[in-house]
């Protein structure tokens, strides 16, 4: 039988007490903290990160090897030099072309206007063939050429000035000097070739006679003395 401590109930006299309903007290121990409860415990303070150190990228350029540089150069200046032959090129063959069809054109207008001189110089002959006065047919001559004349006028041609004129090398070209006392020396007094110009250019240059001074008449020359002989009697009379 279990003995109770003295002031201490019996079991007996208090039914709500059991052995099984007892709770046994640990003391506690020595240097440790007091056991609290759990809604008792107050928050940790929340530990902040450490700063992290930023870090700066450099943001440098990739180093250009200077051969590869210079080869890039290289082929864009090729690039545009190609570009430049072949515009110029193309401006070639179309100047070309622009100068041959206004060649073309020029030489179809030149035709066409020469085309009515060969239908009169035609009416000329054949009507020289029938003709009986030779009168008639130089005149028909005449005027065929005339036309042919004022034809070349319009396309700018115009017939050298020769005779009576001055002497110019730049359009004439001596074949023959004669003596002239009637015109100064260095005149033309006659034309043998036609020439012409074309807008101020020599197209042919006139084959032309020019005057030079007449010889001068030869001097009179006294008769020669005959010497006397002092002998003679009739000389010395």
């Amino acid at each position: 039988m279990t003995r109770l401590a003295p002031g201490m109930d019996s079991p007996d006299k208090d039914p709500n007490h059991t052995v099984e309903n007892a709770q046994s007290i640990d003391p506690p121990e020595v240097g440790s903290a007091p056991k609290s409860e759990p809604g008792d415990q107050a928050p940790s303070p929340v530990e902040e990160p450490a700063p992290v150190a930023e870090v700066v990228e450099a943001t440098t350029e990739p180093e250009i090897d200077p051969l590869d540089a210079l080869r890039q150069e290289n082929e864009r200046v090729r690039g545009q030099l190609l570009r430049v032959a072949a515009d110029f090129d193309n401006f070639r063959k179309r100047t070309r072309r622009e100068i041959d069809d206004a060649a073309r054109r020029s030489r179809d207008d030149m035709v066409r206007e020469l085309l009515p001189v060969f239908d009169n110089l035609e009416r000329a002959v054949s009507h020289a063939e029938q003709a009986v006065d030779a009168r008639s047919v130089a005149d028909g001559v005449k005027m065929v050429l005339k036309q042919f004349l004022d034809t070349l006028s319009k396309v700018g041609i115009k017939r050298v000035e020769s005779v009576g004129t001055p002497f110019d090398p730049n359009f004439h070209e001596a074949i023959q000097q004669i003596p002239s006392a009637d015109q100064p020396p260095g005149t033309v007094v006659a034309e043998v070739l036609a020439g012409y110009v074309c807008d101020d250019r020599l197209v042919r240059a006139a084959m032309v006679v020019v005057a030079k001074a007449p010889p001068a008449p030869p001097a009179e020359v006294a008769a020669p003395v005959e010497p006397t002989d002092p002998t003679d009697p009739a000389a010395s009379a």
